[in-house]
């Protein structure tokens, strides 16, 4: 979160912006408060792209799939104009810190939390998928931890499971280090990608690097369609076993969210509710965080 620069709308809708919370390759994302002071993240499309037909019809099914996922783990829609210039969404504020920051920062999580994480995503992709919606982005920076327990944000490339294949050949439209190999070779998308991206979510959980590795996007994608993740680093013998079931290159043999649920539920984990599963000063950072968001946007 930084301060607003020159050139940053001061008001969005009926919401005054009162500060940056980030940006990304279609659009900036604002803290903003409602009248009433409710804080909302406010995500506005970048006004070139706003011209652009295809982006607009992207961002308007960002709003629908957005607004048709209602789950404990997501972020609620708050509002939108799909037809303003430039088109925004506002979801509720998660106060906070992305799991990406919190790795980066703390170092990977201990196997308890490891498990407790995945139960609350894989609950979050059965509500997803439940609303017929393939979310295709999931990755660190796309799960938020907050003081009331992990969240999925981010639907800037979902599409209706019934319409999952990507635009046009070899346009893969996701991360590559956390992308299907389905979805990197431009095929089909269903539920299953989502279930392979949450393996890849869980060993940077373990191990603070994707099962991938790192390296140029014609290298990942080569690794994601040709060669196995490597999950040496994941210490945990049952939760390695887990995590491989998901990155099955045939979506085929990947288990749903439901069987992953269920079986990362038995596991003697804390339940992903509030902070108490992650570790200590994790969960000190992740309630700090959000206090200052609070106060900056006081």
């Amino acid at each position: 979160m930084s301060a607003t620069r020159p050139g940053d709308p001061r008001r969005v809708g009926p919401y005054r912006v009162v500060a940056r919370l980030g940006a990304g390759g279609m659009g900036q994302v604002f803290l903003g408060r409602s009248p009433s002071g409710r804080a909302v993240a406010i995500k506005i499309i970048h006004p070139g792209m706003a011209e652009e037909p295809a982006y607009r019809a992207r961002f308007q099914r960002e709003i629908t799939a957005a607004r048709a996922v209602s789950g404990a783990y997501t972020a609620p829609v708050v509002d939108a104009d799909p037809d303003a210039d430039p088109p925004w969404l506002a979801t509720a504020f998660l106060r906070g810190m992305s799991l990406q920051d919190a790795v980066a920062t703390h170092g990977p999580l201990p196997a308890p939390a490891v498990r407790a994480l995945g139960a609350g995503l894989a609950e979050a992709l059965l509500s997803i998928h439940r609303a017929g919606i393939v979310h295709r982005d999931l990755k660190p920076s796309n799960v938020m931890l907050t003081p009331e327990g992990p969240r999925v944000i981010d639907f800037g490339i979902a599409r209706p499971s019934e319409a999952a294949t990507l635009t046009r050949t070899g346009a893969a439209l996701g991360t590559p280090a956390y992308m299907s190999p389905e979805q990197a070779a431009g095929e089909e998308a269903g539920p299953a990608s989502d279930v392979f991206s949450l393996g890849g979510v869980l060993t940077y959980a373990a191990t603070g690097m994707g099962p991938f590795g790192q390296g140029a996007v014609h290298e990942l994608l080569y690794r994601v369609l040709h060669l196995p993740p490597y999950l040496d680093g994941v210490a945990d013998p049952g939760l390695r076993a887990l995590i491989a079931a998901c990155l099955e290159k045939d979506p085929a043999r990947r288990p749903g969210p439901d069987w992953l649920l269920a079986r990362l539920s038995a596991e003697p984990a804390p339940a992903p509710q509030g902070t108490h599963w992650l570790p200590p000063h994790v969960a000190h950072d992740v309630a700090r965080r959000g206090d200052t968001a609070v106060q900056v946007g006081s």
